[in-house]
C-alpha cells in the first residue's frame, strides 16, 4: 500500500471503501483502501453494462447504478451476469446503488442477488429504498437538510439492525431559500460556494445535529441558508456513525479527494 503520508486511522472491525469512477482508479488506488468501482449500470431488458475504460477494474466491489433505467426484465439472468463478472474481476461483493423510487424489476434483483451473494460468500449492499425486502447491507446517505444524523442512523438501525447499515459519506453544498417548502436546495460547486462566502461574508456556524457548516445571507428580500461540508464536518459524520455502531462507510473519491487526508485522519 502507498502510505507515504502516514497510516490511515481505521479502527479494528471498520471498513472503508473508496468509491472511484473508471478514470480515478489509479489515483484512488494509492490510498490503500479497497475500491468500490462506479463502472457499471443496469440497462434495458435487465442487462449489465460496464463503462469503457483503458483499465478494467479488478478487486474491490462492483457498484451498479440505475441512471436512466425504467424498464422490465428477468432478475435471474441479470444476477447471473453480475456474478460471472464478479468472478472474472475478482470482486469481493456488489453494491446495487439504485436511487429514486424502487422499481419492481430492481427490487427482484436485490432480493435474489443478496441471497446468491450470501451463498457464494460475497458482500452485498443496496440503497435504503431497496433494503426492506432483502438481507443485503443498507447504505444510508449522510446528507441531511433537517433533523439529526444521529437520529437518522438510529432510526435506520432500528429498522434494519445496526449490523446491517452502512453510510455513504456525501459532501454537501446547497443553497436553500427561506422558507424552503421542499427541503431541497440548489447544489453548489466548490467554486460557487467559495464565491458566495467571499461575497456575502458573515459568520459560519456548525450544526452538531446535521454535522455540517452553514451560513445565511439575503438576496433582495429573500433569505438564504447555505449548508456545506468540509473535512472537519465529514470526519464528524464518520464519528457519529461509529458511535451508533455503523462500521462500514463508502467515501466517494470524486467529492472527497482534496480532503481525504483529514477525513481519514492520517497519522
Amino acid at each position: 500500500m502507498a502510505m507515504d503520508k502516514g497510516e490511515i486511522c481505521v479502527e479494528q472491525g471498520e471498513k472503508r471503501f473508496l468509491a472511484v469512477a473508471p478514470g480515478e482508479m489509479t489515483a484512488g488506488g494509492r490510498w490503500g483502501l479497497p475500491l468500490a468501482h462506479l463502472a457499471y449500470r443496469v440497462g434495458g431488458g435487465l442487462h449489465l453494462f460496464r463503462a469503457n475504460s483503458p483499465v478494467a477494474p479488478q478487486g474491490g466491489l462492483m457498484v451498479i447504478e440505475d441512471a436512466g433505467f425504467a424498464g422490465e426484465g428477468e432478475a435471474e439472468p441479470f444476477c447471473g451476469e453480475v456474478l460471472r463478472e464478479c468472478g472474472v474481476r475478482r470482486f469481493s461483493g456488489v453494491f446495487c446503488r439504485f436511487r429514486g423510487r424502487p422499481q419492481p424489476a430492481l427490487v427482484q434483483v436485490c432480493q435474489r442477488l443478496s441471497q446468491q451473494c450470501r451463498d457464494k460468500g460475497l458482500g452485498c449492499y443496496v440503497t435504503e429504498g431497496y433494503a426492506g425486502g432483502c438481507s443485503a447491507q443498507a447504505v444510508i446517505s449522510t446528507a441531511l437538510s433537517g433533523g439529526s444524523l444521529r437520529g437518522r442512523l438510529e432510526e435506520a438501525g432500528s429498522r434494519f439492525g445496526f449490523s446491517r447499515i452502512c453510510v455513504w459519506v456525501e459532501r454537501v453544498a446547497e443553497d436553500f431559500p427561506l422558507p424552503s417548502s421542499t427541503g431541497r436546495g440548489t447544489p453548489l460547486s466548490r467554486e460557487d460556494l467559495e464565491r458566495l462566502r467571499e461575497e456575502k461574508g458573515g459568520s459560519v456556524f456548525f450544526s452538531p445535529e446535521l454535522c455540517a457548516h452553514y451560513f445565511t445571507y439575503m438576496a433582495g428580500n429573500e433569505g438564504h441558508f447555505v449548508l456545506f461540508d468540509d473535512a472537519g464536518s465529514l470526519r464528524q459524520k464518520l464519528r457519529v456513525a461509529r458511535e451508533v455502531g455503523v462500521r462500514t462507510a463508502f467515501l466517494p473519491y470524486g467529492e472527497l479527494g482534496d480532503a481525504l487526508d483529514q477525513v481519514l485522519e492520517r497519522r
